[in-house]
């Protein structure tokens, strides 16, 4: 996959939270579409190496289990992919935070976790091909979010960056 201007890393100017900065700086590469990619292949690698006992079980000193935590990425994937949607099409309407810890607390849970783990993909392929079928302008289409300023290029590497930072950490917590 050829890199292309719009799916570059964004400019300082196109991001309004250092949080975001930070978890877009850990991320490697210079196509967020190579990028989104190849963690792919990196999620499949690491839920298939993670037993029963593992997914099930928190790991101090975090609060949530690593299933809780899949279920985490698997959600901000659906919001990162809903703000990318509303920005590209060039609706400027101030949309709101969401609760993750709310979110979290209600531990929809349900199912198995190879099915969380295909969900949390499809939801990744959905915003790439979302991000892949979009005209080149639109990267640069933004809007805000809590009054913070953000571009469709920006959210798609937010959401490089913060699957990046938990694939991390379990795989810290799990050995792996």
């Amino acid at each position: 996959m050829r890199q292309t201007l719009a799916s570059r890393r964004p400019l300082d100017s196109e991001i309004t939270q250092d949080y975001h900065r930070e978890l877009i700086a850990g991320v490697e590469g210079e196509c967020v579409l190579e990028v989104m990619q190849s963690q792919q292949v990196w999620l499949c690698e690491l839920a298939c190496s993670l037993s029963t006992e593992q997914v099930d079980r928190v790991h101090p000193p975090y609060t949530w289990t690593v299933r809780q935590v899949f279920e985490h990425c698997a959600n901000a994937e659906r919001v990162f992919g809903y703000r990318m949607l509303r920005f590209a099409a060039g609706d400027t309407t101030d949309l709101s935070t969401w609760d993750e810890n709310h979110y979290a607390d209600v531990r929809f849970g349900l199912g198995s976790f190879g099915h969380l783990v295909t969900e949390l993909g499809m939801l990744r392929d959905a915003n790439m091909l979302l991000l892949r079928r979009i005209i080149p302008a639109a990267w640069d289409h933004g809007g805000t979010v809590a009054g913070k300023a953000l571009t469709v290029r920006a959210i798609a590497w937010i959401s490089a960056g913060h699957l990046r930072h938990h694939l991390r950490i379990i795989a810290a917590r799990t050995g792996m």
